[in-house]
């Protein structure tokens, strides 16, 4: 059984419901969005870029990315952010955008092999329960010279910072590189890797 902190964690963020994953997507909306936003602007999305977002919660870096993308596939396993997600980007208005909202796992994404130009995962690679089946997926996912841009927070980390580029590399990424992204009082550091 989990201990309570730990449900409540997982009620506010690794799979928001209820009331308290209300709560979780105002939180995260608010502490989330400086970071999702600078990874958006990292991936360079352009007109004819396809933007697969694992995770978005409520959907911060997925409007962002989806105000310069052709196309935005967002997998989420918590169907309350997906409903968060939907609202946001339903509220951009872009005509030519077309978007994609699944209730699915960075380890199991359902999306065609090769076809997504740019992966991206603000804040959440943490909390996958498989990081090695996950980045499996996201090199699957990609087409050739595609790119994946994760972060995490510093605090959420811990020990694990040089760790995650080793299990890029493991995965098959090429050029690995990470930096430290500073917003308010939060600190996270930010990865980016190429599919070759």
């Amino acid at each position: 059984m989990r201990r309570p902190r730990h449900r409540i964690r997982h009620l506010l963020f690794v799979l928001p419901r209820g009331p308290l994953g209300r709560l979780g997507a105002r939180i995260m909306a608010r502490a989330n969005a400086p970071v999702e936003r600078e990874l958006a602007r990292a991936a360079h999305a352009g007109r004819d870029d396809t933007v697969l977002v694992i995770g978005p919660g409520p959907g911060v870096g997925a409007a962002a990315l989806a105000r310069t993308a052709r196309r935005v596939i967002a997998v989420e396993p918590s169907p309350l952010m997906l409903r968060h997600t939907g609202r946001r980007l339903e509220r951009l208005r872009r005509t030519d955008l077309a978007v994609e909202l699944y209730r699915a796992t960075a380890a199991h994404t359902g999306v065609a092999s090769g076809s997504v130009d740019v992966v991206v995962s603000g804040q959440n690679v943490m909390l996958w329960p498989d990081r090695a089946a996950g980045f499996a997926e996201q090199l699957r996912v990609l087409r050739p010279g595609g790119r994946m841009l994760v972060s995490s927070r510093t605090d959420w980390l811990g020990d694990e910072r040089d760790a995650l580029p080793h299990e890029m590399r493991a995965a098959g990424f090429v050029d690995v590189r990470t930096w430290t992204w500073r917003s308010g009082r939060t600190v996270s550091v930010l990865f980016a890797a190429q599919r070759p």
